[in-house]
């Protein structure tokens, strides 16, 4: 009988090093076959970072989540196989098999159309208004709902209050941010506090949404499970033991938003888009998006790539943890939002970083002295902090 057979010999698969590939072709009685594949053919995986500048992609890969938990590690090799490829070259996939129940994400969706219906004549008057009026109106324990007020960048964001885009006016968007917050809340309306070092700080909910909190916090757990369940396939994909995240991932420094698009004007307005060109802080974003094609993707050549939605699917892109991590070899890639639909439009994207105190130091094998180090070491926290500041600075009072 004959028959190929790979062996992995010596970090064959590390993107950021240069490995040596033996095969087996036919028999395996007759070593006869055994050939040597010189890794010398292939430039060493760091070089990678640099290869894809002049390289480009047309689509987004559709990768099957089906087996990634499976129980032969083999299997979830191949898994990370695809993952490693697409953070190389794209930074951008779809979930497909993710297992989230379809009965949480419509309860999810439903709450945050409740909040944003809820709000639209109340939110002029409180963007009008800076909110003075309001805290009667949308509170926990005298807590103002504006981000503006939050230390850890919690609450509600008005249209145009968020410019992810330096060179742009706003974004026409609004949002409310959430983060790590335990699903079985206590009966104490505030839960004792987290210590996330300069992200420290509770979550902030509307009164008067019957349902709203839990609906909201089971979806956020639910992606936060799927999340978990990704970090050891990274790890395979860096070819690192699958446990290199487990103690820089103790406590999910997840940070969610519900968000509403209103539609754009048919006139684009300059400089006014859903979200202006940028990258996610976190290691990688899950999103679920609804059926109105809105989100684009840059590739290589400066194209902007539709970033379609595909029924039963999430969206996963990697953010300038990763990037840091692996010194550029994994791709934070720039991305907007431009919803030319005539529709409004809604989706719900989880950012998911390493803890907070955990220092973003490249990793050994993505380093090189022809390719040395790019980023200065900071904490995650700080990191994320630090961009959270310069989104929201252009309309803070």
């Amino acid at each position: 009988m004959q028959f190929r057979l790979s062996l992995n010999i010596s970090e064959s698969t590390n993107p950021c090093k240069s490995s040596s590939l033996w095969a087996v072709t036919g028999d395996l009685s007759s070593m006869d076959h055994l050939e040597h594949f010189d890794d010398s053919r292939h430039p060493p995986g760091f070089l990678l970072a640099n290869a894809r500048a002049d390289s480009t992609f047309e689509q987004i890969p559709v990768i099957d989540f089906a087996n990634a938990t499976h129980p032969d590690p083999v299997v979830r090799r191949e898994l990370a196989n695809e993952i490693r490829d697409a953070s190389v070259n794209v930074g951008f996939f779809y979930i497909r098999n993710h297992r989230i129940p379809e009965h949480i994400i419509s309860s999810g969706l439903d709450a945050a159309k409740q909040f944003f219906d809820l709000a639209e004549n109340l939110k002029q008057e409180v963007r009008e208004l800076r909110l003075d009026t309001a805290i009667h109106l949308l509170n926990v324990n005298d807590i103002q709902l504006d981000i503006h007020k939050s230390m850890n960048f919690k609450g509600y964001t008005s249209l145009l209050s968020e410019n992810a885009d330096p060179e742009n006016i706003g974004d026409l968007h609004e949002a409310f941010d959430l983060g790590w917050e335990p699903e079985e809340v206590s009966l104490s309306p505030t839960p004792g506090l987290r210590d996330d070092g300069v992200m420290t700080g509770q979550n902030v909910w509307p009164e008067g949404l019957p349902g709203f909190r839990s609906s909201v916090l089971a979806y956020y757990h639910a992606i936060i499970r799927l999340g978990q369940s990704l970090f050891p396939l990274f790890a395979l994909a860096l070819d690192l033991p699958e446990n290199f995240f487990d103690d820089k991932t103790t406590k999910p420094a997840a940070i969610m938003r519900l968000l509403h698009y209103p539609p754009q004007p048919t006139k684009p307005i300059d400089r006014i888009l859903g979200i202006g060109a940028h990258t996610d802080y976190e290691c990688f974003t899950i999103l679920w998006q609804d059926s109105v094609s809105a989100l684009q993707v840059m590739n290589a050549d400066g194209k902007w790539i539709d970033a379609v939605p595909i029924e039963g699917t999430l969206v996963l892109n990697l953010g300038d943890q990763f990037a840091r991590w692996t010194n550029d070899v994994f791709k934070s890639t720039v991305h907007r939002v431009i919803n030319k639909s005539g529709l409004e439009r809604y989706s719900i994207p989880l950012f998911f970083g390493t803890d907070y105190d955990v220092k973003l130091e490249p990793l050994p094998s993505c380093v090189s002295e022809d390719n040395p180090a790019k980023y200065e070491v900071v904490t995650a926290g700080d990191y994320v902090k630090s961009r959270l500041e310069a989104t929201y600075s252009h309309s803070k009072t």
